[in-house]
């Protein structure tokens, strides 16, 4: 069984999902990649999300255009889905984080902001940290660590300013 699924609806979208990827093995939080399409495999996406609680514990899920793959998901699964805006399209994005953000009530998706799937894979390893001591533990170092290299920054930044 892998913690987290990361889904897109097109190969295109991979060096944007990546990021996710790229945190849930900073975590050491077991993942699988792959690629479904709303629009063109609409049964196969079905399948995944029915199935999805079997084998996994939190799904992200991006896409660009019309973006329908994280609500398709997200309305056939128990588990928490969390959507990534892509920005692929003439409206950079737009579209697909409206349409993300938008679902209908009783149809959550968490959403993040265009083409950020770092907060999307922290995000996923906040919600298994519920639930995991060593996890919260990473998670509370990783933010100690953000506000230690700010404060580096404001120092430079002073330093620098004479």
């Amino acid at each position: 069984m892998h913690q987290v699924g990361i889904v897109m609806g097109s190969d295109s979208d991979w060096p944007v999902l990546k990021q996710a990827a790229e945190i849930c093995e900073q975590f050491n939080v077991s993942y699988k990649a792959q690629v479904l399409s709303a629009h063109r495999t609409p049964f196969d996406m079905l399948d995944y999300a029915k199935t999805a609680h079997l084998h996994y514990q939190v799904l992200i899920a991006g896409a660009g255009g019309a973006a329908h793959l994280p609500g398709m998901i997200a309305s056939a699964t128990v588990l928490p889905v969390i959507g990534v805006p892509v920005a692929n399209t003439a409206l950079n994005g737009l579209d697909a984080l409206l349409s993300i953000v938008q679902m209908p009530s009783g149809v959550p998706v968490a959403t993040v902001g265009i083409g950020n799937a770092k907060n999307a894979g922290l995000l996923a390893v906040s919600i298994l940290a519920v639930s995991t001591q060593s996890l919260q533990n990473s998670l509370q170092a990783y933010k100690d660590n953000m506000a230690i290299q700010s404060r580096e920054k404001n120092k430079t930044l002073h330093t620098n300013l004479g």
